[in-house]
């Protein structure tokens, strides 16, 4: 399994990104991967952001982020995206997107794959 993370960028405080991760390899689809997305300052350890399971009907969310950033994915495109609204100058980070079986968790350890990340400046 690849997973390719796309979509961040430089925004002001207040705005909004999407982010994407599109996931490719033959045993994807018929693994069932429940996904999550993390991030990582510089300086600090990755946290977990939000996790998603395969059927996409439960969701889990970090506090810091609940009500702003909205999980979802599409798997007849193998593809989870990351809304990010009302964005904050501490959401600054590298985001990655992972994949694992299972159900999805909040610990960066329990995931199997990993994209490359993509960069999320927030300025103030």
């Amino acid at each position: 399994v690849q997973l390719q993370a796309s979509g961040g960028g430089l925004v002001q405080a207040g705005g909004s990104l999407r982010l994407s991760c599109a996931a490719s390899g033959r045993t994807f689809s018929s693994g069932r991967y429940a996904m999550g997305w993390f991030r990582q300052a510089p300086g600090k350890e990755r946290e977990f952001v939000v996790a998603i399971t395969w059927s996409g009907r439960t969701t889990y969310y970090a506090d810091s982020v609940k009500g702003r950033f909205t999980i979802s994915r599409d798997n007849a495109k193998n593809t989870v995206f990351l809304r990010m609204n009302s964005l904050k100058p501490e959401d600054t980070a590298v985001y990655f997107c992972a994949a694992r079986t299972g159900a999805g968790t909040d610990q960066a350890p329990d995931y199997d794959y990993w994209g490359q990340g993509t960069q999320v400046t927030v300025s103030s």
